[in-house]
């Protein structure tokens, strides 16, 4: 999972070119004045990479330019089945076991945890670490994905503690 984030990765198209196929490409506008515009552009990038774009916290977004999905802030998982179409991914953040087992009753198909190692991100709090992660994932009983300092080095971390593909590669460095 590729979050955008304008500070951090500004040319998100081209990094978006560079996802593996099966990735997802999740679009954080912010309130970008062309939100529209760069998510068409996304979305095209998607299909012809094999990619699936959720749009970050804007459903009527995401309907406008017939994204895979959305993604949900941890204050707006009570939403997720609202949301869910027979098409779309609903997924929410989460940054406790208990906000991940709520975000999964209230529908999402995934949860996405942070901040699982140190990060940059203005939005990470204390780093849980593998083996919290690991306890969180048991305890949820649903898919989990980790973010928040998640790179090539660090996502190694997780293979001791059996989170073998749960990592999300938090950007990619264009």
């Amino acid at each position: 999972m590729f979050f955008t984030d304008p500070a951090r990765t500004p040319d998100i198209e081209a990094a978006a070119r560079q996802l593996p196929r099966g990735s997802a490409i999740v679009y954080r506008a912010f309130g970008a004045a062309d939100a529209e515009t760069q998510a068409r552009r996304l979305l095209k990038i998607a299909k012809a990479r094999g990619l699936l774009l959720l749009i970050g916290a804007d459903a009527a977004l995401a309907a406008r330019v017939g994204a895979h999905g959305v993604h949900l802030p941890e204050r707006m998982a009570g939403r997720a089945q609202r949301l869910q179409r027979r098409t779309w991914i609903v997924t929410s953040a989460a940054h406790s076991a208990m906000a991940a087992r709520r975000g999964l009753a209230a529908g999402a198909d995934a949860i996405v945890v942070s901040a699982i190692f140190p990060s940059n991100s203005p939005s990470a709090g204390k780093p849980l670490g593998p083996l919290r992660l690991a306890r969180l994932v048991r305890a949820v009983g649903g898919p989990v994905y980790a973010l928040g300092g998640v790179n090539d080095k660090t996502a190694r971390r997780l293979l001791p503690a059996g989170l073998v593909g749960l990592a999300a590669v938090e950007a990619l460095r264009t």
